[in-house]
C-alpha cells in the first residue's frame, strides 16, 4: 500500500480483514482525525466478469449510499485511482459479531435479543427501500464499542429490479451454506424478504445456543438435513417459528409483535421526523448522489471504459415526481409502450414490440426541484433518442415552463 496519504487525504494503517476480491484496512482521515475504514479493490480483480462482475460493484455502491441507519455501516464516499477502487466506511471498533461469539462461545438471552432487535430493524429497513442483502452472518455483521450492531457487506445484495416479472421472485443462487434459507437451493425462485428472516433466525439460534442448528461445508449435502428439518428448536418460542416453509415462515412485522421480541426494546430515531419516517421519500438525493451526476464523476466510470453518455440523460424540473410520472404514464399511453413500474418514483418502459427498453427515475433535488434522469437499457439507440427527445423531454421541459 503507499506510504504517502491516498488522495492526499487518508492514511493507510494496520489490515483489519482480506477476502478474496479486496482488503480492509483501518485509516485515519488526515483533516479531522477521525477513523475509518477502507475497502480496497484491485481493478484486475473486477475485470474478468466469471470472478467478480463490474455490476457487483455499481450496485453495491448504488445501494450503500442509499441507506442511512444506524445499525448499518455508513459509506462516507467512492474514490479511484487506474488500479483501484477505495471504499471509505465508517470505522466499527469492535469488530465481528462472529468473533465475539466464537470468544464467548454464546451470548445470554438479554444480549441475544438485543442484538437480534438491532439486526431485524436493519434488515426491516433495506426491505422498506427495496434491498435485500441475502448473505446476513456474523461474519457480516460488526459490533461497535457500545456493542450496538452494524450490518455490513452488502455484495450479494439485490435489489427490486432484479425481480423476475413472470413470478415476482429473485432466482440468484448466493449466500452462505449455514445461513442459506432452503428455499434458495432450489430452481423455484424466493421471496428476498423471506430469505433474509430465515437468516436473522440462524443467527438468533448461534448467538443464544452457540452453535449450529446444522451444517456442512457442502452446499448439496446441506440440502438433506434442511429439507427434512421442520423447524429448529431452542429455548425461546419464537425460533420455532422460522419454518423451513417460506409460506409459512414468520414475518418480520409478526417478529417485531412478539412478547419475547419486544422486551426491553428501544425505539430507535434515525430521521428527524420519527413519526412519518415511513412516508419520507427515500429516492431523495444527498450530496454523495449529486456529485455522482456529474459526467466526470460518474461512478461507472470506475469500471467501464466506454460508458457512453447519449444513453444516459438528465433534465432537472420544478415538479413533484409525482407530477413528472403521471405526463410520462400519459404520454406512454397514448403511444401503446408498456410500462412497468418501480417501487420508488421510477417507471421502466418497454417501445415497440421490446425493441427499446429504457428507465425513468425521479429523484427530489430540493422541496420544489427533481432531477429526471432517463437511461436507455437495451435495444435501438435511434429510437431511444426518438422517444426520448421528441415525445418524452419536451412534455417533462414543458411541465417546468408552465410553472415559471
Amino acid at each position: 500500500m503507499p506510504e504517502k496519504p491516498i488522495f492526499g487525504k487518508y492514511e493507510l494503517g494496520k489490515l483489519l480483514g482480506c477476502g478474496a476480491f479486496a482488503k480492509v484496512y483501518h485509516a485515519r482521515d488526515i483533516n479531522n482525525g477521525q477513523s475509518v475504514a477502507i475497502k480496497v479493490i484491485n481493478k484486475t480483480n473486477i475485470s474478468n466478469k466469471e470472478t467478480l462482475p463490474d455490476k457487483h460493484i455499481e450496485r453495491e455502491i448504488t445501494i450503500l449510499r442509499q441507506l442511512r441507519h444506524p445499525y448499518i455501516v455508513k459509506l462516507h464516499e467512492v474514490l479511484a485511482t487506474k488500479t483501484k477502487i477505495y471504499f471509505v466506511m465508517e470505522y466499527v471498533k469492535g469488530g465481528e459479531l462472529f468473533t465475539q461469539i466464537s470468544n464467548k462461545g454464546k451470548f445470554n438471552e438479554d444480549l441475544s435479543r438485543k442484538c437480534f432487535q438491532q439486526l431485524i430493524s436493519a434488515v426491516n429497513y433495506c426491505h422498506s427501500r427495496g434491498i435485500y442483502h441475502r448473505d446476513l452472518k456474523p461474519e457480516n455483521i460488526l459490533l461497535d464499542e457500545n456493542g450496538d450492531l452494524k450490518v455490513s457487506d452488502f455484495g450479494l445484495s439485490a435489489t427490486t429490479d432484479q425481480i423476475q416479472s413472470f413470478d415476482g421472485l429473485l432466482h440468484t443462487v448466493c449466500g452462505s451454506p449455514a445461513y442459506v434459507a432452503p428455499e434458495i437451493l432450489t430452481i423455484k425462485g424466493y421471496d428476498g424478504t423471506k430469505t433474509d428472516v430465515w437468516s436473522c433466525g440462524i443467527i438468533l439460534y448461534v448467538m443464544i445456543a452457540g452453535y449450529f442448528p446444522f451444517y456442512d461445508q457442502n452446499l448439496m449435502l446441506m440440502r438433506i438435513p434442511v429439507s427434512e428439518m421442520d423447524v429448529f428448536r431452542c429455548q425461546t418460542d419464537i425460533i420455532s417459528s422460522f419454518d423451513i416453509n417460506p409460506a409459512t415462515r414468520i414475518t418480520i412485522e409478526e417478529i417485531i409483535r412478539d412478547p419475547w421480541f419486544r422486551k426491553g426494546l428501544k425505539f430507535i430515531k434515525f430521521t428527524e421526523d420519527e413519526e412519518n419516517k415511513d412516508s419520507l421519500i427515500s429516492n431523495c438525493l444527498n450530496a454523495f448522489d449529486i456529485i455522482s451526476l456529474s459526467p466526470g464523476l460518474d461512478i461507472s466510470g470506475l469500471f467501464k471504459s466506454n460508458n457512453p453518455m447519449d444513453d444516459l440523460e438528465r433534465v432537472v424540473v420544478e415538479e413533484s415526481p409525482e407530477s413528472v410520472i403521471e405526463k410520462v404514464e400519459e404520454v406512454a399511453k397514448k403511444e401503446n409502450f408498456r410500462l412497468k413500474k418501480k417501487k420508488e418514483c421510477g417507471i421502466e418502459m418497454k417501445v415497440q414490440n421490446g425493441k427499446l427498453t429504457m428507465n425513468l427515475d425521479v429523484y427530489r433535488l430540493t422541496e420544489r426541484l427533481v432531477v429526471v434522469e432517463v437511461q436507455k437499457i437495451g435495444g435501438d439507440a435511434d429510437l431511444y433518442k426518438h422517444v426520448w427527445r421528441n415525445k418524452l423531454k419536451p412534455l417533462i421541459l414543458k411541465i417546468e415552463d408552465s410553472d415559471s
